[in-house]
């Protein structure tokens, strides 16, 4: 038995796989965010570590049995997030996310202190990744900068809870900006450039490495074994690969968690930081990915139901689904946390263009699924530019419950999807996957098989034909924005 945990946005996710890769048991804990300032957005480490108990609590209620076979556990968790500990290892502030937008202008600085970062880092600066972050402790709390020992990333705080050891690996390390992707190593000029040395940043190894064991106390609460390992993991991203199966050149898949992905596997390191896409170590050895970034996803649907007193999203998507007879009227740009690919830009901020005195909720809620299928349309064609294509991409994330919305995302990118059995726990099924790997009793090719399809979903030519006018329109709105958001960002 092994146990996958996700470090999510919106929960912590822990899940039980047996030795033929079915889920056993698994438990979701919501956690709360907080936005103190425009563009800001926080979360308590301690939050993420009381989530995690709760939740093995949770599935310990009723497969003790299970839990207490379990021989290693994976760990995933949201990437570039700056946990900044102090001498005793308890968190300095509240982690700052992967989806703030304070540290723009830290971005700009680093890149001008080192113009050859973008190839080393697989991307250029962006204000949501790790280092920039870090510099801009030290300019705006110069205390807490002075008091850092160690800078982690969620996961990995998780990881020093359930075992005591400071560890990264490969996948989370690369959305630091610190990570030589090709080499697989720390880039030390990156960590001089943030004011950091290396000896507070954790050390490196892969995804499929173990990295520690259990503490004593936390297997006798669980009934574990006193000797069960910690594998190293990865960012949710590559395991999200590793659940899906994208472990191949070519395999790719896409998620509609809070953020949105699209991911497609490589043999070898190809940075196309120009084109705004992500060129990452994945969680396993000799292997890379491409990756178009969405800072929102599924996310945007919550939001849309929650200002409309929705509170069965399931009954809201029925809903739309049998009103829906062509492209909605209205216009959703769906950058509520500003966004990466294409774009690189944080202040970016969600707009409905043409409202009516006839728009009705079902009309707004449709208006919000197009415009995140517009923003993956606009994130292939990022990929595609790079001369990067999969040919059948899985869907993963909560977003893939709905047919009917991974449908109109087939028929707006023009391109086949494949929903997988048990696909919405992609990043947890994933880590425990990777717990398997560390025990060193397979091999990436025969644990990391794409889960069973449920169903392929083909897109209507008539209806991609019809949503090309509207894409090009979507395109339209955001840059005439663009310069809006910039004079209100200040």
């Amino acid at each position: 038995m092994f146990m996958g945990i996700d470090v999510g946005t919106s929960a912590v996710k822990a899940l039980l796989m047996d030795d033929a890769s079915a889920i056993v048991a698994e438990a979701d804990i919501a956690l709360p965010i907080s936005n103190p300032h425009p563009y800001w957005s926080e979360q308590n480490p301690a939050d993420w570590w009381e989530a995690t108990l709760n939740a093995i609590d949770l599935i310990m209620k009723d497969n003790a049995g299970a839990l207490a076979k379990v021989r290693a556990i994976g760990l995933s968790g949201q990437m570039h997030g700056a946990v900044v500990l102090g001498a005793d290892d308890t968190p300095l502030r509240p982690a700052i996310l992967w989806n703030d937008g304070r540290a723009k202008t830290e971005c700009d600085e680093l890149e001008t202190a080192l113009p050859g970062l973008p190839l080393r880092a697989g991307v250029v600066a962006m204000s949501g990744m790790t280092a920039p972050k870090i510099m801009w402790l030290r300019k705006h709390e110069p205390d807490v900068f002075d008091a850092i020992r160690t800078v982690m990333l969620p996961k990995d705080y998780i990881r020093l809870c359930l075992c005591g050891e400071k560890a990264t690996e490969m996948s989370d390390a690369a959305g630091t900006l610190w990570l030589d992707e090709e080499n697989r190593t720390w880039n030390d000029d990156a960590i001089a450039a943030t004011g950091l040395d290396r000896d507070q940043i954790p050390a490196l190894f892969e995804g499929s490495d173990p990295t520690g064991t259990l503490r004593t106390d936390l297997a006798e609460r669980w009934g574990m074994a006193k000797n069960v390992v910690i594998a190293g993991g990865g960012g949710d991203a590559a395991t999200g690969g590793m659940g899906a199966g994208a472990v191949t050149h070519g395999s790719g898949f896409i998620s509609l968690g809070t953020s949105s992905q699209l991911f497609v596997a490589s043999d070898r390191y190809r940075p196309k930081p120009e084109l705004l896409l992500h060129s990452f170590a994945h969680a396993i050895p000799d292997r890379w990915f491409q990756m178009a970034v969405l800072l929102n996803g599924a996310s945007c649907l919550a939001w849309i139901a929650k200002i409309l007193g929705e509170t069965n999203i399931g009954d809201l998507l029925n809903r739309i689904e049998a009103q829906h007879k062509k492209p909605s009227e209205l216009m959703f740009l769906p950058y509520l946390s500003g966004e990466r690919t294409p774009h690189n830009d944080p202040y970016a901020r969600g707009v409905f263009f043409g409202l009516g005195t006839d728009t009705a909720r079902e009309h707004m809620a449709q208006a919000v699924l197009e415009g995140v299928a517009f923003a993956l349309a606009d994130a292939q064609s990022c990929l595609h530019a790079a001369g990067t294509y999969c040919e059948l991409p899985g869907v993963i994330g909560g977003g893939a419950r709905s047919l009917y919305w991974t449908q109109m995302i087939a028929d707006i990118m023009g391109t086949p999807l494949a929903r997988y059995q048990g696909g919405t726990k992609g990043p947890a099924f994933g880590a425990a996957r990777l717990a398997r790997l560390a025990l060193r009793e397979g091999t990436i090719a025969e644990i990391c098989t794409p889960p069973a399809i449920e169903d392929i979903l083909t897109p209507n030519q008539n209806r991609h034909a019809q949503y090309q006018p509207r894409l090009a329109k979507f395109r339209r709105l955001y840059n005439a924005l663009r310069e809006e958001y910039q004079d209100t960002a200040g």
